[in-house]
């Protein structure tokens, strides 16, 4: 399949790299281990997306912890997170090759994600991406998280391209209702939700399991 457009922004965990069950077990460390919580794992992933501090919101209430409580406890899931992780630490299959491809077309490209920069940086400094991502919106970086189209409008604002010309690579509903709301095509990584998931949706150009069935148009 052939993507074409004048910039590509891609949402990082479950996109860039295939994480999402370490994330989901991080958290479950968390919730259940430390904050005496019993949520399952379904509990869990369908939960655990936008900022850490909205996490812990909608499983505990409004108001329950501090948000230095809640930096503490964000920090602490990454660690457990990144270290769990590392030796699995990898591409999704075919995205290097796809990212060289998009640089030599000469399509901008940029990070939209709502993992906190701790995270980001782990993965694009150990994977040695900075030169393809020159611009990265994390979660300090918005007000409100996907679906608000924030993200991606800040994306494609530093990008200095118009939002219809972006195409967002994307793995979770949110994510692409996110990108429909900023008013870009979106293509979905199916690594964390089937097909099923985003019928609802009509800015879903195309499905797949990795990118080595892609190439810049």
């Amino acid at each position: 399949m052939k993507i074409k457009a004048k910039a590509f922004l891609f949402d990082l965990n479950g996109t860039v790299i295939d994480d999402m069950p370490y994330h989901a077990e991080a958290w479950r460390n968390i919730l259940n281990n430390d904050l005496g919580a019993n949520f399952t794992k379904e509990e869990v992933k369908v939960q655990m997306y936008g900022k850490n501090e909205e996490v812990l919101t909608r499983f505990f209430g409004e108001g329950y912890f501090t948000m230095d409580r809640m930096n503490e406890l964000s920090i602490e899931k990454e660690k457990r997170y990144q270290e769990a992780y590392l030796p699995k630490l990898a591409l999704i299959d075919g995205l290097k090759e796809f990212l060289v491809m998009a640089k030599a077309a000469g399509i901008k490209m940029a990070i939209g994600s709502a993992a906190i920069p701790f995270n980001i940086d782990f993965v694009l400094d150990n994977l040695n991406l900075r030169e393809y991502f020159p611009v990265v919106v994390s979660a300090h970086d918005v007000t409100i998280s996907k679906p608000h189209p924030e993200t991606f409008l800040q994306c494609a604002a530093a990008l200095d391209v118009d939002p219809k010309d972006c195409i967002v690579f994307e793995d979770a509903p949110k994510g692409v209702e996110s990108a429909l709301n900023a008013g870009m095509q979106t293509f979905v990584l199916t690594t964390t939700h089937p097909k099923e998931d985003f019928e609802q949706y009509n800015n879903v150009i195309g499905f797949g399991a990795d990118y080595k069935e892609l190439f810049v148009g």
